[in-house]
């Protein structure tokens, strides 16, 4: 029979979690509004929270389930869709504001969506 995880060790991941989330969003939100001109990486969301990139994504996946990555690309798929419901804006225009070029933007569309951003444009 294993040892019980004491509570406040279960509590600190939840809280990493958290702010980790909370970091991303935070970013995200001022990235796409402009007042940030690059999209942070991973070791510049631990410099902010003052940690390891290795072991926020360690406590994010043991807390989650999923790579702190996972929740970064499930962001920025968001905001491309958000994006491509705009028929005024090209995906060559959609792709830069996302800090992609335009192959790697399709590339990473489709990976996600199993359809080029053109298609699920069209789709809409």
């Amino acid at each position: 029979m294993g040892k019980q995880i004491p509570d406040n060790i279960i509590s600190r991941k939840e809280e990493i979690s958290s702010q980790f989330m909370q970091v991303l969003n935070d970013h995200m939100d001022d990235f796409m509004a402009g007042r940030a001109v690059k999209m942070y990486e991973l070791k510049d969301i631990a410099r902010i929270m003052c940690l390891h990139p290795v072991h926020i994504s360690n406590v994010v996946k043991l807390h989650t389930g999923h790579h702190a990555c996972y929740f970064y690309e499930q962001r920025i798929l968001e905001e491309a869709i958000k994006l491509l419901a705009d028929p005024t804006l090209s995906i060559k225009n959609i792709a830069h504001k996302l800090d992609y070029d335009v192959s790697n933007f399709t590339k990473f569309f489709k990976r996600f969506t199993g359809e080029t951003p053109s298609s699920y444009r069209k789709s809409l």
